[in-house]
């Protein structure tokens, strides 16, 4: 299988490198490959002139502040000694993964068109239904989706915007000739998470090698919180010219609360609770020590199930009750708006070129990885014929769980699979196993190449925009493709130079 690696043209084979800059006082990039990459020769030339122990060092030094800052995440299903949710650092590494300028900016235009398109097909799907009515789309699809929300059917959102925040994935292959070709692994509409670790990440980096900074011309992501509240403040109902803006939270007990406190923090608005929340009149408003405080926009971190027991799950206490009926008025926006989850399911994502296609009448810019929908049955039939050699997902799946890695499973894993398929066949979609980039990382014995992905956030508002750059998530296990935090994945800041 062809492999393509961020800084070398070429890798060691397999095996080589690590035990040689073991045993010696400064790293030997050379030995993990060679003929640097332009973009990254000046980084590694910095590189290979550093010592182990000054990078194992620095790493501990990283560590040691994540932990004070309280930058952790907690893993549901694992307990610690005493029973309870255990929380872990997300591991950060030390080598940044190097995007140049250009590559950046024709990927930049293919998300923007790309968030575009899922926005326009959002409000089709809650208003006219063109794209079932064009045959584009089977209306099961849609209409059937755990993700639809019925409530939304003629419902307008300020902009014509759904989701003002997306996350989308993005993967690097190589093509026949291996060039690195990227793809879009998955769109993340709903409540997308890591912006705080891309934040965090640059702050460490800065902090740890401040000569890098002065020697590469890196552009800036600080600016994001500016953006986020920028864009959320624009998705206002016309009821006001001063909104009010606040971020809404599950609690502390959930796995992304640090992200949740850090960006209210960051944009200095309240962090809030659904407790925290009452609705009067058709308007939401907020308790606060000096009486009710009227709210206009809900940048909300809480799945659409909880946000108002009124009308989803009424058992719910982490939403407000009649939250829907002042959202339906048009008094308050809820950002990513409710409903916007029925484009990110991973059973209408092979439809988003078409999307493109039809909404904007353009080519995409960023193509889909190919695509196997189990519903089909001549699809379902060659997915069970090649199990062993496909990522199976479960279309509802999320966080790396509910998918089979079929090169990496076992006989008996791949069996119980293959039975849970046959099973709910329109529960799933497969795509080939894809020889994900890999990007040196600094790892217990030195540096090796590791795979990677990366995360850029979308916002939009009036307008389309985003900061330079992402989360770049790294799988650390050595020829692991999985770089989900929940399954021991890690972090890397990325550089667009």
């Amino acid at each position: 299988m062809l492999k393509f690696d961020e800084m070398y043209q070429i890798l060691a084979a397999k095996g080589q490198g690590q035990s040689q800059s073991q045993n010696q006082g400064a790293i030997q990039c050379q030995s993990i490959g060679s003929d640097i990459r332009e973009h990254y020769r000046s980084y590694e030339q910095w590189l290979s002139r550093q010592t182990l122990e000054s990078m194992k060092a620095r790493k501990e030094e990283a560590e040691m502040i994540f932990r004070r800052v309280g930058i952790t995440f907690a893993v549901y299903g694992t307990k610690d000694e005493d029973g309870s949710g255990t929380e872990r650092l997300i591991p950060f590494d030390l080598i940044p993964r190097i995007i140049p300028k250009q590559e950046w900016k024709s990927m930049e235009e293919g998300l923007v068109q790309r968030v575009t398109a899922l926005n326009r097909f959002i409000h089709d799907v809650y208003h006219d239904q063109e794209i079932i009515k064009a045959g584009i789309i089977p209306a099961e699809q849609v209409l059937n989706n755990a993700q639809f929300r019925p409530e939304m059917m003629g419902v307008d959102v300020p902009n014509n915007i759904y989701s003002h925040i997306s996350g989308v994935d993005i993967v690097r292959a190589p093509d026949a000739q291996g060039h690195g070709e990227y793809y879009v692994l998955e769109d993340n509409l709903r409540v997308p998470s890591g912006v705080s670790y891309m934040l965090e990440n640059r702050k460490m980096m800065m902090r740890l090698f401040p000569e890098l900074f002065h020697q590469n011309r890196v552009a800036p992501v600080r600016h994001y919180p500016d953006l986020l509240l920028e864009t959320l403040r624009a998705s206002s109902p016309a009821t006001t010219d001063e909104p009010t803006v606040v971020v809404l939270t599950p609690g502390m007990y959930n796995s992304a609360y640090f992200e949740h406190a850090f960006i209210a923090q960051q944009m200095g608005v309240e962090l809030l609770e659904g407790q925290d929340l009452f609705v009067k009149d058709n308007f939401v408003y907020m308790r606060t020590t000096r009486g009710p405080k009227r709210v206009d926009v809900i940048y909300r971190r809480v799945d659409d199930d909880y946000l108002d027991p009124q009308v989803f799950r009424p058992t719910s206490t982490l939403g407000c009750a009649g939250l829907m009926d002042a959202y339906r008025a048009g008094n308050v926006a809820i950002c990513n708006a409710v409903g916007t989850g029925v484009a990110d399911d991973k059973s209408i994502y092979p439809y988003v070129p078409r999307m493109i296609e039809f909404y904007l009448g353009q080519k995409p810019i960023l193509n889909n990885v190919p695509t196997y929908m189990c519903r089909k049955p001549e699809d379902l039939k060659y997915v069970m014929a090649n199990l062993k050699d496909l990522v199976v997902k479960e279309v509802h799946g999320a966080g790396g769980y509910g998918m089979l890695v079929g090169p990496a499973s076992t006989k008996a894993e791949i069996e119980d699979f293959g039975k849970a398929v046959m099973a709910n066949p329109s529960g799933y979609i497969a795509q080939p196993t894809l020889s994900l980039s890999s990007c040196p990382t600094f790892v217990e014995s030195g540096v090796a190449p590791r795979h990677i992905d990366l995360r850029p956030f979308v916002l939009s508002g009036k307008e389309v925009q985003m900061v330079p750059g992402g989360l770049t998530r790294v799988a650390l296990k050595d020829g692991s493709l999985v770089v989900n935090s929940s399954q021991g994945g890690g972090t890397k800041d990325t550089w667009i130079i």
